[in-house]
Order: structure tokens, then sequence, then C-alpha cells
């Protein structure tokens, strides 16, 4: 979901930075870097709160706060290049297909787009942008979130950020959901015939929290190749409260760490984002925590040595 019900709003002590982890490293040649960062600040289907908008810039600002040894090793050696921001301006058909556009030109070139958002309903064009790089090689979707996001359209809008899983599965890619705890009567029931179908398994917050599920067996009928998103709110309120419906239950900190490191270890991940961040003033736990989560994330992918030269993984 989107917005946050904390209220938004830019700290003026916040440094003006552009680029994730500019404090650290330098800029490298976009050639070089196995990790494209995709800043995209798109907020148009609020339904609760505002401020996803300023995610992105939130989360660079904050990046250049973290150390680059992430606990197990230094994903920024593997090169981290920085995109301008998306231009969120014109109508949502432009906008989707500037951020396809971006993630093509990043999987294209072998690099791995880290999309930060903005409101999830940027997942589907970042995903078709990836698919589009692969040319035909099936991609599958591990989905890190609160809500399962599968109405067929929201508030009459199909493209909503509470739809963009349903977009996302009608366009042929079979879903993997961990930590959602929120969903609509239609919901379960869609679940239900995809999960039937082999298009959808899922691991809800109940059973990985209560059971501290922290490692788990993708589905053999997931592709090999996968995108992972990553909406904030999957993750507890009490570590990241900055989001539209902080929704309680929700997943812990290392064990969402090790539930990445596992599905980086079995698939190749060719894509990821990070969204759903609603900056609020003084809550600069969320945005550091958002900011530490996108490096985590980066750091699971190069541990799990992905190849960036073409070839599916053996």
């Amino acid at each position: 979901m989107t917005g946050t019900s904390a209220g938004s709003g830019k700290d003026p002590k916040r440094p003006p930075h552009k680029r994730f982890l500019e404090s650290e490293i330098a800029q490298p040649d976009p050639a070089e870097a196995a990790f494209h960062v995709i800043p995209v600040p798109y907020e148009r289907t609020v339904s609760y709160g505002g401020g996803t908008a300023g995610g992105p810039e939130a989360i660079i600002a904050a990046s250049n706060q973290l150390e680059v040894f992430d606990g197990h090793s230094v994903p920024a050696e593997a090169g981290i290049y920085t995109y301008a921001a998306i231009n969120c301006s014109g109508s949502r058909q432009t906008v989707f297909a500037r951020i396809s556009a971006a993630c093509a030109e990043a999987a294209g070139a072998g690099a791995v787009p880290v999309v930060l958002g903005g409101e999830h309903s940027i997942s589907f064009p970042a995903v078709e942008g990836v698919r589009r790089a692969l040319g035909g090689i099936p991609l599958g979707v591990v989905q890190f979130d609160a809500h399962a996001d599968l109405r067929r359209e929201y508030e009459g809008d199909p493209y909503s950020h509470a739809s963009v899983m349903h977009r996302i599965v009608d366009a042929g890619c079979p879903v993997v959901q961990l930590g959602v705890r929120a969903l609509s009567p239609g919901e379960v029931l869609l679940r239900r015939s995809l999960v039937e179908a082999h298009r959808l398994r899922h691991h809800d917050a109940e059973e990985l929290v209560t059971r501290r599920v922290s490692r788990l067996a993708l589905p053999d009928w997931l592709p090999q190749w996968i995108y992972i998103t990553i909406d904030l709110d999957a993750l507890d309120p009490s570590i990241i409260p900055a989001t539209g419906t902080p929704e309680p239950g929700g997943l812990e900190w290392y064990q969402t760490l090790a539930l990445l490191e596992s599905v980086a270890a079995q698939r190749r991940v060719v894509g990821l984002d990070v969204v759903e961040l609603a900056p609020a003033f003084g809550l600069h736990m969320a945005e550091f925590a958002a900011a530490r989560l996108t490096y985590q994330a980066i750091g699971c992918v190069h541990r799990a040595g992905t190849r960036h030269d073409g070839t599916p993984p053996t």
C-alpha cells in the first residue's frame, strides 16, 4: 500500500546527496558496475496517506550514513552506479515507459537494476523492462509485502499499487509471496486458484513469524531467473513505521535478511526494487533502515554469485 499515516515532510537538515553511497564510493563507469540504482519518485494512486514520492531521495540520503561492510562482505566493490531520478511527470503510460526503458537498459548491460520507489505500482514496468532485456527467458517474481496487491483494480484503477501483482501475474510471471498479512476476500479466492495452477505460492507472515522461518525452498516451477520486489511494509512497523499502512505482525529484521539470502542463493536475481517508504519528519530510523535493507539486498545478490555474462545459472 502507499503513503504514510505518520505524516510526511522533508528534513531541512538532510544533506542533498544524489547518489547511493556517494559519501563512500565514487560513481563508477556504468559498464563496470554490477548494480544500477534507479530512483523513481512516482506517486499517483495513494489510498491512505502520502509521501512515497520522497522515498528515493530519502533512501539515497540515508545511504550516505552506511558502512560499506554489511556484516558479511563489501557489496560496493561490485560497483554501484546511480541513475538520475526518473522523470515522473506526464501520463502514466509515459512514466511507465521511462521506468521500463531504464530497467531494460541496466539489465541489458548485464547489471542488476535496483529500483527505489515511489509507490509499488512501479514494479510492473520495472519487471517488464527486465523481461524485455531477457529476450524471452522466463522470469519469476519474489514479493516481500504485507499486502497481496492482487486486486483486479482498486478504486477503479487496474494499475493501482494494490493491483501491481495482479498485473505481473497476468503478464506471465509466476510469483512467490512472503510476509503477507492483509488481503481482501477476492484476493483470497484468487490466490487459491493461482496456487492450484502453480502460478503463485505464499508464505504469509503468521507462518513465517510465529514459526521463526528464516529459510525456505522455492518451488520447482519458479523460473531460474527472478526479480525481487520489497514493499517495506513487509517488515514489522516497529522497524519501518513510515509506510502508508504499517500492518502489525510483520517480518523481523534478521529474518528478512536471512530470507533474502535464501532466495538469492536458489535463483539468479536479475532485478530488484525497494518501494513504499513515505518519509516522515523525524523518523530517520525508517529511512536508514530502508537504505540499509537496500544495501543488504544488494549484498545478498552479490554474494550469491550472480553472473552478468548473459548465461543462465547452473
